[in-house]
């Protein structure tokens, strides 16, 4: 009576493509229900689905060859796409910081890593594949490993008689020791170092919010008679610091005003300004002296309120082109962009899912939202367009031949390469044409761990 559910669930040597699916689905449902166990205060995550995958191959599952080229395949587009999405933003920037030391760092562990692959591979005899998997597997490298099967794959067809090994056998046999090989030295160095995870972790989260300096607010009142008469524009070129001059209050009035540039500051004027802490200090004790004014955060005919930019009209324009003070008589103080904080300079240029903090009344927040967009809801929506728009340029990207004179085959830079390149671009350049870097983090999430 059930003898279908038998062929569907139990192992086959021929399988279907239904019986494939299947067998993908076993182990990645069993694998991420394993994964979320904890030994100790050890937890696996996705790592666990290689361990079921091996476990279910043993019992005998199989999947179709194409079948599994595909997720394989896919799997890898995905994951480093994502990656490439995520870290886009600050990747390039990061190499006036610590980034360069990190890329230098990691381009010499994977050199260090081909040095003993080269050496294990003239003294051991072992086949070159096969130590590039063993080398995969080491490290948790499935990116490599896809690399190296992309590249075994294009000698082949320019060599059909030439056969060569399989790497993923390598990689399989590697990869539990990776995983515990890596477990077993941070709880080993946690031990021999004295290492307290929870005060290193304050630590790097205070280095982060001193290196990254948030943009804060402050009020003051103008009392240097140096400044009387002079337009926001002179104050702000003479500091020398880029800051921003949200909330303006005449002396004895209670109306609040969003000033231009062209705004001439008075005797005991207070006003709302927004930068780093640091260059906020500095301008309150040349310019005056802080200010404990409440009508200034209190007017009830000023808003404030971040807008989402989600209309074309609005994508890749910069803020002096939107012209928002002028047309609508908005301030904009900040804009987020992938979890930072930026300044508003003239010359920004705007991208998909920005989010713009302007303060202005609520009939010109209205007008300008308009021609931004403001709709939280199409960010949440996933954009396929954009999404495989970017996957496809990366796999064309990766299956570009490059020909390098002493190779006997041209190269590639295949999946893995092709699509984090484009991804890392995209984001770095908000976009190209209709495809926009904005994808929300559930999505980023689903994408790496689906992927990997």
């Amino acid at each position: 009576m059930f003898d279908w559910l038998q062929n569907l669930l139990l192992p086959v040597e021929n399988p279907s493509v239904t019986q494939s699916i299947v067998a993908i689905m076993l182990a990645i449902g069993t694998g991420i229900f394993l994964g979320r166990l904890k030994l100790g205060k050890i937890t696996f995550g996705v790592s666990a689905v290689m361990f079921t995958g091996l476990f279910l191959g043993h019992l005998g599952y199989r999947i179709q060859d194409g079948i599994l080229d595909f997720i394989r395949d896919f799997g890898l587009i995905l994951f480093v796409y994502g990656i490439g999405l995520q870290v886009g933003p600050s990747f390039f920037s990061s190499f006036r910081n610590e980034g360069l030391k990190f890329n230098i760092l990691a381009v010499s562990t994977v050199l260090f890593g081909g040095l003993i692959t080269i050496v294990l591979f003239r003294l051991t005899g072992l086949k070159i594949e096969d130590l590039v998997g063993i080398m995969s597997g080491s490290v948790t490298n499935t990116p490599g490993l896809g690399a190296a099967k992309n590249t075994i794959e294009e000698i082949k067809n320019s060599f059909p008689n030439k056969t060569f090994d399989d790497p993923t056998i390598g990689y399989a046999i590697t990869y539990p020791l990776g995983v515990f090989g890596i477990i077993g030295t941070i709880i080993l160095s946690k031990l021999l170092l004295k290492i307290n995870p929870e005060v290193e972790m304050r630590k790097f989260r205070m280095s982060k919010i001193n290196q990254e300096l948030p943009l804060i607010h402050k009020k003051m009142r103008v009392t240097n008679p140096e400044y009387f008469g002079k337009t926001l524009h002179q104050v702000i070129k003479d500091f020398g610091h880029e800051i921003v001059v949200s909330r303006l209050k005449h002396s004895g009035s209670d109306a609040v005003q969003s000033p231009t540039l062209d705004t001439h500051l008075r005797d005991r004027d207070v006003l709302m300004i927004v930068g780093l802490e640091s260059h906020l200090d500095e301008f309150i004790q040349k310019v005056g002296r802080p200010s404990t004014d409440l009508f200034i955060e209190s007017d009830s005919d000023i808003r404030k309120k971040n807008i989402f930019v989600t209309k074309p009209s609005a994508v890749h324009k910069k803020l002096s082109q939107l012209d928002l003070y002028n047309t609508y008589d908005l301030k904009v103080t900040r804009v987020f962009r992938a979890g930072r904080e930026i300044l508003p300079r003239p010359s920004l240029e705007l991208f998909y899912g920005d989010i713009l903090r302007v303060i202005g009344s609520r009939e010109a927040i209205e007008e300008a939202e308009k021609i931004i967009g403001n709709s939280e809801k199409k960010l949440l929506e996933p954009d396929f367009l954009s999404l495989f728009g970017g996957l496809l340029l990366g796999v064309i990207l990766g299956s570009i031949p490059i020909v390098i004179p002493s190779l006997p085959v041209p190269i590639k830079l295949g999946f893995a390469a092709g699509p984090l390149i484009v991804a890392l671009l995209i984001s770095r350049y908000g976009g190209i044409s209709f495809i926009h870097s904005y994808i929300n983090n559930g999505a980023i999430y689903f994408m790496k761990d689906f992927g990997i």
